[in-house]
């Protein structure tokens, strides 16, 4: 291994132990899966007759609820109605045990199906299954586990099924409804079921998904809504060959999409592709946590969809362990609409809604309890992710940022491997995205357009941006791959570094919000940004001004430097609010501060030589660091400016506090001389 390797190890391990004050974290926890083997398809629409149907018995209630439906629509209903109550079936679980073969298709005609023999609790051997507790209470249990009692955990359970088609056949979702009420995990489950459809129609109200697809090889959501679930409207996890279309999403407290653990086909390559897992497109996701996420979300294609109205409009991670396909990798973003996520629902947390049974926290009239910590006010969120690529995006209406780019080392998900913990946020391309700007070319601008901690190395982002933090980005060539102002850093901005862990302390179950965050609320001093800025200039003044008139406080040209040094260090806490983070003020404060270090080094050198070259050393960092931010990032460096000023500073000050305290080198030979010319032994 070589010195570098050895280093950037060393580094990625030191990184990885500062997030150990991160809390465990689990988004969704399910059995050990492993990934279809990928023979599988996309499967198609039948659009023949059914072969099973399911209807309630109340004729009335049916004839008001089709009375508004084409004639030809609600010609089709009342036969199938006739037929039904014939020899149809009163739940679709009735149904869907009936299913004797691949290739059924079941109907499901207007009507609330709230699967009145799937509520009760389990009894008897199924209230003692020997099963592991996920953090969040429930049950992981095993396949077979799911087929002995299917409903523990669900209202509606798929299970082993192959090629099943599920459609409600009024003339939209809302016609079709499956309510579980809050009494199920998952309002339906397809487990290991190749080929599941799930068409117009609408579920609602679990205590965890709406709809939850798990190692599958082809599925469908057509025309499905799903909303009011503490975690997910639709959760596919494990799966490959997927499509979701014409889809809406809202009201649960993770994301609306959730495409988890999408099979990890294009693991190694670079942004040519053949295929994507799953393909999403036309669907709408608003008033969640999130509008889409996917823990190891990898080779999924989100296209012409709307994400609005969240707290945060879309994210990728490799934050949370026991996903497999981690680190996430290869998302394609094209042609969506990201807009005005700025939703805050994080006081529903702090004053104690959120903490009732979910029955009563209000989900039908607005509520969203958040599952996990997320920067209200972003459009796009990539936390840890590679080889992600954004295109033709609207992205606009944001009060934070437009995309947020941040490292998490391996460490997070349960990986030690020194080499690893710097394996995430490479090779995003953020190209040719309309940024600020409505679909109809009206402006809404963003507060920002990219946020990046630093780390990562391949990044590139579009010219053509209104503001970013740092000012200065790699860009991208005009084809993927090309970029100009490359960097490689193993660690990213180190306040920006404790601003993520400090945020990442937020628990919805202890109704922790962080303190010192701004996601939470955090405003001016309270930012821990500010603190930290605040208390280094504080002490820097103090030392500087100690040692300015102890040593040199009759020199002119460092009395002039320490009153700009402290001008500086003023316009860098100035700088830490969100208002002048991307102007110029940061680095001018550092172009100040620089320069004092310099001409106070310079005019030390002559009696503390040693102390002298290396406090101006330390002005040439700080100079170097005002270049990285504002001119150019320095390219194929493993460090930032900012860490190695960070480090020789904490050197300086000790050094500048022992060389202020000692008595000026006139001042300590005076005394031998007074007692001399006094005819006193010296």
């Amino acid at each position: 291994m070589t010195w570098a390797c050895r280093t950037a190890s060393v580094l990625a391990v030191l990184a990885a132990m500062l997030l150990t004050a991160v809390p465990g974290a689990w988004a969704h926890e399910e059995r050990e899966v492993v990934f279809p083997d990928g023979s599988g398809s996309v499967p198609e629409y039948r659009a023949s007759d059914p072969d099973l149907l399911v209807c309630k018995v109340d004729r009335a209630a049916f004839e008001r609820r089709i009375a508004r439906f084409s004639e030809e629509l609600r010609r089709r209903n009342l036969r199938l109605y006739e037929q039904c109550t014939r020899k149809g079936f009163r739940h679709i679980q009735q149904a869907v045990d009936a299913v004797d073969g691949p290739g059924t298709t079941i109907a499901v005609l207007p009507g609330r199906y709230e699967e009145e023999p799937s509520q009760p609790e389990p009894t008897g051997a199924c209230s003692r299954l020997d099963a592991p507790r996920s953090a969040l209470g429930y049950q992981v249990l095993t396949f077979a586990q799911q087929r002995q009692c299917p409903h523990n955990q669900n209202l509606i359970a798929v299970l082993g099924k192959r090629d099943l088609q599920i459609e409600g056949t009024g003339a939209g979702p809302l016609d079709v409804v499956v309510d579980a009420g809050y009494r199920k995990l998952n309002a339906i489950r397809a487990d290991s079921s190749d080929g599941i459809y799930l068409r117009n129609l609408t579920a609602q109200r679990t205590t965890f998904n709406s709809v939850y697809i798990l190692a599958t090889d082809g599925f469908a959501i057509d025309q499905v809504l799903t909303r009011w679930n503490d975690e997910y409207g639709f959760l596919t996890f494990a799966s490959d060959h997927g499509l979701y279309r014409d889809c809406e999403s809202y009201g649960n407290g993770d994301s609306g999409i959730y495409p988890g653990s999408a099979s990890d086909i294009n693991d190694g390559r670079g942004y040519a592709v053949p295929r994507y897992a799953i393909e999403i497109t036309g669907c709408r996701s608003h008033h969640n946590l999130l509008g889409y996420s996917g823990t190891a979300g990898d080779s999924v294609w989100a296209h012409d969809n709307e994400f609005d109205h969240n707290m945060a409009g879309a994210s990728m991670d490799s934050v949370f362990p026991g996903h497999p396909g981690l680190p996430q990798n290869h998302a394609r973003f094209e042609r969506n609409l990201i807009h005005d996520n700025n939703e805050d629902y994080y006081p529903h947390v702090a004053d104690g809604t959120c903490a009732k049974p979910p029955a009563e926290r209000g989900y039908e009239q607005g509520v969203v309890c958040p599952q996990t910590s997320v920067p209200p006010g972003t459009g796009v969120l990539i936390a840890g992710g590679n080889w992600n690529l954004f295109e033709g995006n609207w992205v606009y209406g944001h009060e934070r940022t437009a995309f947020f780019l941040n490292a998490v080392p391996a460490y997070i998900r349960g990986e030690n491997t020194p080499s690893r913990q710097s394996d995430t946020s490479h090779h995003n391309r953020f190209h040719g995205n309309h940024l600020g700007t409505a679909k109809d070319g009206s402006p809404h601008p963003n507060a920002t357009d990219f946020w990046w901690d630093g780390q990562g190395r391949g990044n590139c982002w579009q010219d053509d941006t209104s503001g970013s933090n740092p000012r200065t980005l790699p860009r991208c060539g005009d084809r993927p791959g090309t970029l100009s102002g490359g960097s490689h850093r193993l660690l990213g901005e180190p306040l920006k570094t404790a601003h993520l862990l400090v945020c990442s302390e937020y628990d919805v179950g202890a109704r922790r919000l962080p303190s010192g965050c701004d996601w939470y609320g955090a405003r001016g001093i309270e930012r821990v940004e500010v603190q930290i800025a605040l208390g280094l200039a504080a002490v820097l003044v103090l030392v500087g001004g100690m040692l300015w008139w102890r040593r040199l406080r009759g020199h002119r040209w460092a009395t002039v430097a320490v009153v700009a040094g402290a001008a500086g260090l003023a316009l860098d806490v100035a700088g830490e609010t969100t208002s002048l983070s991307t102007t110029l003020a940061p680095p001018l404060a550092l172009v100040l501060i620089g320069g004092w270090w310099i001409v106070t080094g310079h005019a030390l050198r002559e009696r503390s030589p040693v102390f002298g070259w290396t406090t101006a050393a330390l002005g040439l960092l700080t100079l170097l660091d005002a270049f990285d931010q504002a001119v150019l990032m320095i390219p194929w460096t493993p460090l930032s400016p900012a860490w190695l000023r960070g480090l020789l500073g904490l050197v300086w000050v000790v050094w500048a506090v022992a060389a202020a305290a000692r008595p000026p080198r006139e001042n300590r030979n005076a005394a031998p001389r007074t007692r001399a010319l006094a005819g006193e032994p010296s």
